[in-house]
């Protein structure tokens, strides 16, 4: 059973059509890759699973559950939202708070377990990511690419069923890139479900089970991520690809 389905998601701004009808299911410990070029709803949809935004249309469940429909009040979507988490281009991370601060605030927040637990919790994430020994800094004082895996670790001590990431590398430099992809690689050899919108065609081929091309608010071409990125169907998922086919 797929732990996430997305059924005809639509969403609009005024009289632009963003997203005209998004379908599409993850099964757990699966990656799902999205790429599109800018403006193509890739964000919109991410928010919208994340109840940042509402969609006018469409289904989400997790686990079978129906999340969104009707009316929602302010704890509906604060519950909705438990069941993902995501990860920013540009870390939003808290300035005031350390880096510690910052992972353990949302579960301390929400009581989800004893404060000491929370901090044991926060120290392995900590540890997972790389960053041990940075815990009593300030983001102020880390790199991009620090940051970046401080916000994995924020996200990740909710415990989401579903981990989304924004195109997590297009705020870093290129020589900090390598460090952040190399976590959420290791996340998908955990087997943790992530759906990751980004720009990284060699990465999303190798660690994505599948991948979705979208393009004017829907998707074009959809599958297997060695297929859809060396062998495209689509004549507009060619267009799209070619510009990365000498890098």
């Amino acid at each position: 059973m797929a732990i996430l389905e997305v059924k005809n998601i639509k969403k609009g701004f005024g009289s632009t059509d963003v997203l005209k009808g998004v379908s599409f299911s993850l099964e757990k410990g699966q990656v799902l890759a999205i790429i599109g070029s800018s403006g193509s709803g890739k964000t919109t949809l991410l928010r919208c699973l994340n109840f940042l935004e509402t969609p006018d249309a469409g289904e989400i469940l997790v686990d079978g559950q129906l999340l969104n429909g009707g009316q929602l009040t302010d704890e509906q979507i604060r519950q909705s939202r438990l069941h993902f988490g995501l990860v920013f281009q540009n870390f939003n991370l808290f300035p005031q708070y350390t880096v510690l601060e910052n992972i353990t605030l949302a579960p301390k927040l929400l009581k989800q377990a004893e404060p000491a637990a929370i901090r044991e919790k926060a120290l392995k994430l900590l540890d997972q990511v790389g960053l041990l020994q940075k815990q009593d800094s300030y983001p102020y004082q880390l790199s991009g690419g620090q940051q970046q895996r401080v916000a994995i670790a924020r996200a990740l001590a909710l415990s989401p069923q579903v981990l989304c990431f924004d195109e997590p590398t297009s705020a870093l430099d290129p020589e900090l890139t390598g460090e952040v992809l190399k976590v959420i690689r290791s996340l998908a050899d955990q087997k943790t479900t992530m759906i990751i919108v980004t720009h990284e065609m060699a990465f999303a081929r190798d660690v994505a089970d599948q991948i979705i091309f979208m393009d004017g608010g829907v998707i074009v071409e959809q599958g297997d991520p060695h297929q859809v990125i060396e062998h495209p169907r689509e004549e507009r998922t060619k267009q799209f690809l070619s510009r990365y086919s000498e890098s």
